[in-house]
């Protein structure tokens, strides 16, 4: 009982090292992690469990699953250094590396980590914007019939997500958005269970067991590789939030540790997703065979057409709160080095009070920044014009997940804990821990390699800012 006493009063003295405050839960910890891996690649799992077969495919949703599970404990022990439950606090994912492996691979860190962050934005944008295309699309064949043709411009839709983005992007911090991420992980589950239905009334309604051992043919050998290589990424892409995890860790209170917690809302979270996984993409190759579309709720049903509708709103709506996970430790970083450049200055903290006009007491106020406000905007209209150059919804996943994988979701984590850890070189678990990376390194490769084949080869047939469905 006094040992317990002991690391809790040392725990707060902790918390008292910055002023931010911490109420995360495991339960809002959880809604943080559905919300950020629950996303646009649950979409494309049909397709992948297609591309490689009724043995692969599963396989590999389930050895992506467990590795993420494993690496994530791993580095849910990182968040304090140099104890797990008792050090003192890293904010961020490249604060632990700097820790625990020092400023040589923070570089390394740094571009990996942001440059995924600010990817899976590029990737949401576009995701969110076929999804609107596609209710527009859906309700004009059901009006005309579906021989009609219904061609639908999405730079419209990209434009009105972008300045979504613009107005929640002023939120101060992740903490700030916990409500979005509840929302927006009960999103993710509508329509997570609303394709899984259309797939099971679609396989019902035929009644064969469609697909095959080896997968979906192609028109050549390099094709059959290429597809079968991105959806590796494809799946990697699915699992990916080791990125976000540091930064979702630090909105828990404590006691109990962090580290704890965390642990439990990884395996709740990446749990409730792989079931979710294994069943839309099973259900889907089952249901479609060897033609499953590469979004089921874009190019996979036409009725009932308001189902389909509330699908793809649910899409919509999820991405909105979940580009902002991993939106805001992006905006924090870039205030963070514009702070150490220039300390002095008070151009990224002088703000002006506003009045909401909400709440008693002669409403509420907040804190406005002009020159936040700005650099937060710009950012989102950059990442908006992106997605319109490269509008390619599962070679620009696969590339993501494929890219980030290794890195962040397995180098890092293995390489701080056995600093952590003091693994011993050549012990069985210095051997599994470096074999595991080797491993996810060459699936990383060869994923990578899939998906830029793919999109070398859509950029023969794309126009600029020609976003068409």
């Amino acid at each position: 009982m006094g040992e317990g006493m002991d690391k809790a009063m040392e725990m707060v003295e902790f918390d008292k090292e910055d002023d931010h405050e911490r109420q995360g839960t495991l339960w809002t910890g959880t809604a943080h992690v559905v919300a950020a891996v629950i996303g646009s690649g649950v979409l494309a799992l049909a397709w992948s469990v297609a591309q490689l077969g009724w043995i692969m495919g599963p396989s590999v949703l389930l050895g992506f699953a467990m590795v993420t599970f494993y690496t994530s404990t791993l580095l849910a022990d990182c968040y304090r250094f140099p104890l797990p439950s008792t050090g003192s606090r890293n904010y961020t994912y490249m604060d632990a590396v700097r820790a625990y492996l020092g400023p040589k691979e923070v570089f390394m860190c740094g571009v990996a980590q942001y440059a995924n962050l600010w990817g899976t934005m590029v990737g949401y944008t576009i995701t969110a914007t076929t999804s609107m295309m596609a209710v527009k699309r859906s309700n004009c064949f059901h009006k005309a019939g579906h021989a009609a043709r219904c061609g639908v411009s999405g730079n419209t839709f990209m434009v009105v997500f972008g300045l979504i983005e613009v107005v929640l992007s002023q939120l101060p911090r992740l903490e700030n958005i916990t409500w979005i991420s509840v929302v927006a992980a009960a999103m993710s589950f509508a329509y997570s269970v609303i394709g899984l239905c259309l797939c099971a009334a679609k396989w019902v309604a035929h009644g064969d067991f469609r697909g095959s051992l080896r997968g979906a043919t192609a028109p050549s050998s390099s094709a059959k590789a290429w597809h079968a290589l991105q959806a590796l990424g494809n799946i990697a892409f699915a699992y990916t939030f080791a990125e976000v995890l540091i930064e979702i860790q630090d909105t828990l209170k404590s006691p109990p540790p962090e580290n704890k917690t965390m642990k439990k809302v990884t395996m709740y979270g990446i749990g409730l997703t792989t079931v979710f996984y294994l069943s839309l993409g099973c259900i889907g190759y089952a249901a479609f065979g060897d033609s499953a579309p590469g979004n089921i709720l874009t190019g996979g049903f036409y009725e009932p057409f308001w189902l389909v509708d509330i699908g793809n709103l649910c899409v919509v709506i999820h991405l909105i709160g979940a580009y902002q996970v991993y939106a805001q430790p992006v905006f924090a970083a870039v205030e963070r080095r514009i702070a150490e450049r220039w300390p002095e200055s008070k151009l990224m903290s002088a703000g002006y009070k506003v009045k909401l006009p909400l709440g008693g007491g002669g409403g509420r106020s907040v804190s406005i920044v002009p020159p936040k406000v700005a650099l937060r905007a710009g950012m989102v209209v950059v990442t908006t014009l992106v997605a319109m150059l490269v509008p390619f919804f599962n070679a620009v996943l696969g590339l993501l997940g494929a890219s980030s994988f290794w890195p962040l979701t397995v180098y890092f984590p293995v390489s701080m804990h056995m600093t952590q850890t003091k693994v011993r070189r050549g012990s069985p678990k210095w051997i599994f821990l470096h074999g595991l990376s080797v491993v996810c390194l060459f699936v990383s490769i060869i994923a990578c390699v899939g998906s830029v084949a793919d999109i070398a080869e859509s950029l023969k047939h794309a126009a600029p800012f020609k976003v068409v469905y």
